[in-house]
């Protein structure tokens, strides 16, 4: 019998429950970002290059 209960109630059961809807938005997502960027290229000579440079001025 209860069985028989059991399935004649899960319809009522099911019907209760809320709905979920999935909809896309109608405004296009907007992601703002402040991000800094920051770059610093340091470029070595060996001693010996400065030296030539130092020495041969006309060279560039």
């Amino acid at each position: 019998m209860t069985r028989f209960a059991f399935l004649a109630l899960a319809p009522l059961t099911m019907a209760a429950c809320a709905t979920v809807k999935v909809e896309a938005p109608d405004k296009p997502i907007e992601i703002n970002l402040n991000v800094k960027i920051e770059q610093e290229v340091r470029v070595k000579l060996d001693r010996e290059v400065e030296d030539l440079i130092s020495s041969n001025p006309d060279i560039f």
